[in-house]
């Protein structure tokens, strides 16, 4: 009888000491960790679940001991299957939610704006600025390979205007040309859309067409309100067979040797930008779009005006005669000089 009660007690005070230890393993396991601020850390490829407790050790980090770590991750972790990546580590994340998030994968996104009214060298610099984390594998080669396997090929070769401006997000090492790609599809779904909504009887054929008004839209005005009175006044003038003389594709067929000043002689160079010399719209986009200036092209708000001139705080003065325009000329522009 006694054996039997010793063998009970021992049996008692082992379970209870293994009761003891998962408690205290759990409770060790579900203590936050050390962050101050949130962080991003980086799980590099091969790597263990072990092996990320063990760098959360050396980081200061975590205080949990190897050996309750191994319990923990080989009898009471569900799944330890980490996938590498970059993540972001929060205030009060606990080693188990932590792991949680490293196995489903659920990386940090990085964002990047590619703003509208930028160009495509412009957007290449923007991207450039973003390498901590992003991959920047763009040449001239891979440009022309996304626009030749793309709709917009059968409408011209260049690249300009193709891409919708929006903010981006990526995971870490991710490829700027991946970016690139899904701005190339985002513009032909959106516009694909709204290209069947748009207003009748526009003075444009196609989505390309559409984009390249747009994009001199975008350059025109950064007011948001005026972008559907300016494709107003630019489809007048398009109907009218009237040449649009717009700065912005003047300047972009100038190029890299333009220097912040528009001449009288730029006004009357010949180039298949120059809308003060050409009728019609210019040979391509001059500029990225955003989905408000599309939707000003495809739904241009009804006018009379034929004319405008930059006031010279952001907005423009409207006018339906050359006289009333001469008038608003020499008021906000030659008289400011």
């Amino acid at each position: 009888m006694r054996i039997l009660l010793s063998i009970g007690v021992v049996l008692a005070l082992f379970i209870g000491a293994i009761g003891a230890g998962i408690i205290y393993i759990k409770q060790r396991v579900e203590q936050p960790l050390m962050i101050t601020e949130p962080q991003l850390y980086t799980v590099e490829r091969g790597s263990s679940a072990y092996r990320v407790v063990k760098d959360l050790r050396q980081r200061s980090l975590t205080r949990i001991s190897p050996f309750v770590a191994k319990v923990w991750l080989r009898v009471f972790a569900t799944d330890t299957d980490i996938k590498s990546g970059t993540y972001a580590l929060d205030e009060g994340m606990t080693l188990t939610s932590l792991m949680a998030k490293l196995t489903r994968g659920e990386e940090h996104y990085f964002s990047v704006s590619l703003v509208e009214g930028l160009t495509l060298t412009q957007w290449l610099d923007t991207l450039r600025q973003h390498q901590e984390h992003l991959v920047f594998d763009i040449d001239a080669n891979r440009i022309s390979e996304l626009v030749k396997n793309s709709p917009w090929a059968k409408y011209h070769d260049q690249p300009e205007g193709l891409f919708l401006a929006d903010t981006y997000f990526y995971t870490a090492n991710t490829k700027a040309s991946v970016i690139l790609s899904r701005a190339l599809s985002a513009m032909h779904e959106f516009i694909s859309v709204e290209w069947q909504k748009r207003q009748d009887d526009l003075p444009i054929d196609s989505p390309f067409e559409a984009l390249i008004l747009a994009s001199i839209i975008e350059k025109e005005t950064a007011v948001p309100a005026e972008r559907s009175l300016i494709a107003g006044v630019f489809v007048n003038r398009l109907r009218k067979n009237m040449r649009l003389q717009t700065d912005p594709t003047v300047i972009y067929g100038i190029g890299e040797d333009f220097d912040g000043n528009i001449t009288r002689k730029h006004l009357r160079t010949a180039t298949a930008y120059n809308t003060y010399v050409i009728k019609g719209l210019p040979p391509t986009p001059i500029a990225m779009a955003g989905k408000e200036a599309i939707m000003a092209a495809l739904h241009p708000q009804t006018t009379e005006a034929l004319y405008f001139v930059a006031r010279g705080d952001g907005s423009h003065a409207f006018s339906t005669t050359l006289e009333a325009h001469n008038n608003a000329v020499r008021k906000y522009q030659l008289n400011k000089r």
